[in-house]
């Protein structure tokens, strides 16, 4: 039995190498390519009729997450083919229920064996994502779009230390801390290092300090 595959990515290069891999992959043929949200869309309105589709997550600057619901709808299943790495993002996905995550730097037969594996009714996610994910680690935190630096900032802000204890810890300039600082207010949405510091302690992040300590 044919597998059919459509492809929704906005770079015409990658479609292309895609194309020839699956072209030269038993049991998988391409139903169709698209590059942007409103021609996949117009395309299962007209047609729609495919096993698997690999999606990109940045489609010209929309979120290819939109389209996840229209391909479920239609009992497509949903491999999202993207360079977006960070556990938040892959978390997303999954909560909009796609069947895989595979990344784009992934080995071809990945990509093969994901098309095959969601087919039959599988799930196809990262290996450090599954270990995660069994550990309970992924789970909706509020830090979860922070970098590692940003995280090792909030922890210093939420025991007290200025920015330039923070620098002198880190070995960072002040004005760094300063940049980082106000980059994890905007993730956050928040005012100000106090409801950074509240915040932190609230979600466990950090436990508060003793009196004595």
């Amino acid at each position: 039995m044919t597998i059919k595959v459509v492809l929704v990515d906005d770079h015409p290069l990658f479609r292309k190498g895609l194309e020839h891999l699956l072209e030269n992959s038993a049991e998988v043929s391409i139903a169709g390519q698209f590059a942007d949200i409103t021609s996949a869309r117009n395309w299962l309105k007209s047609d729609g009729g495919a096993d698997v589709v690999l999606l990109d997550r940045g489609l010209h600057g929309t979120d290819g997450l939109d389209l996840v619901p229209d391909f479920k709808a239609r009992g497509i299943k949903v491999i999202m083919l993207t360079i977006a790495d960070e556990d938040h993002e892959i978390r997303d996905a999954i909560e909009r229920g796609v069947d895989g995550y595979i990344l784009k730097s992934s080995e071809p037969e990945q990509i093969i064996q994901a098309i095959h594996s969601v087919h039959l009714g599988n799930s196809m996610l990262p290996s450090h994502i599954m270990q995660k994910m069994a550990r309970g680690e992924l789970m909706n935190g509020a830090f979860d779009k922070l970098s590692q630096r940003e995280l090792e900032i909030v922890t210093y802000v939420a025991r007290g230390l200025t920015n330039r204890a923070i620098g002198d810890t880190l070995n960072l300039s002040e004005n760094t801390v300063r940049n980082h600082l106000r980059s994890i207010l905007d993730k956050l949405g928040l005012a100000n290092r106090v409801q950074v510091a509240t915040l932190a302690l609230k979600q466990g992040l950090v436990k508060p300090q003793g009196k004595h300590q």
